[in-house]
């Protein structure tokens, strides 16, 4: 009979796939861009369909993109940035402080 693992050990094994690093981070780029776009969204009362409006975009595109479901591209970045009334701010930081 085979011992369980725990989720730590599942996650490391799979962590340690190649190419899994970069599949994780870019998940999770995906994910903080999206609930930021969802906390400015609510902070300014808007609805998604209010921010699809703003954007051109529809509202099960808004949807993805706060679920963390789509990477935009720059100019999606843009347009998102001016329907939240903000700027977009795009930089490079070494590996060692990206955190």
């Amino acid at each position: 009979m085979s011992e369980r693992k725990t989720w730590a050990d599942r996650k490391s094994e799979i962590m340690n796939r190649p190419g899994a690093g970069a599949a994780y981070e870019a998940a999770k780029i995906r994910f903080e861009l999206g609930e930021a776009v969802r906390l400015r969204r609510e902070q300014l009362g808007l609805t998604q369909a209010e921010l699809a409006e703003r954007t051109g975009l529809q509202q099960p595109a808004v949807a993805r993109f706060e679920a963390g479901g789509t990477m935009p591209s720059i100019p999606m970045l843009e347009r998102l940035a001016e329907a939240l009334e903000m700027r977009l701010n795009v930089e490079f930081q070494p590996l060692r402080e990206a955190g």
